[in-house]
């Protein structure tokens, strides 16, 4: 994918890892799921967010979480993520783990015809999400093969 600002310049898996940590940390804050912070950044917004990581890598997350809900129109919800059974779940994943589930899971079905901001509508929107963020099972701390394979056939 080609950033937006700089045609001479490919979007990095690292521009993709920061969006997708970004996303974990704005829907925690918000306490929404994934998918709602993907959809209302759209395309577009993607397209943008992507081509701009490379800078934003620098800047202070709490800062660009504030910007994402200033520019996105996002609103509050009532999902805790981290709202889990402590009899199960001893520590709660990073949302810097998180962002790297979500992105090897992106990489490793992207198609050839679809660019990352595509791919990440398509994966936030999958059903497999409630159960990788679901804490209380071990989905999201799968061996990646593990996770693609799952998405592939529809569930774990």
């Amino acid at each position: 994918m080609k950033n937006l600002y700089f045609p001479d310049e490919n979007i990095s898996e690292n521009d993709l890892y920061f969006v997708c940590y970004m996303i974990e940390r704005t829907a925690r804050k918000l306490h929404r799921h994934n998918c709602y912070v993907a959809e209302k950044l759209g395309l577009n917004g993607l397209c943008h967010q992507l081509s701009v990581a490379n800078v934003n890598h620098s800047a202070n997350p709490l800062q660009v979480e504030q910007d994402w809900i200033d520019e996105y129109g996002l609103s509050s919800g009532d999902f805790d993520i981290t709202d889990v059974d402590r009899s199960l779940v001893e520590e709660i994943p990073s949302p810097t783990q998180i962002g790297k589930v979500y992105m090897r899971l992106i990489l490793d079905t992207l198609s050839p015809d679809e660019n990352y901001a595509e791919a990440i509508i398509r994966v936030y929107n999958d059903e497999i999400c409630k159960t990788i963020d679901n804490y209380n099972c071990s989905a999201y701390y799968e061996p990646s093969y593990v996770i693609v394979r799952a998405y592939n056939d529809g569930g774990f």
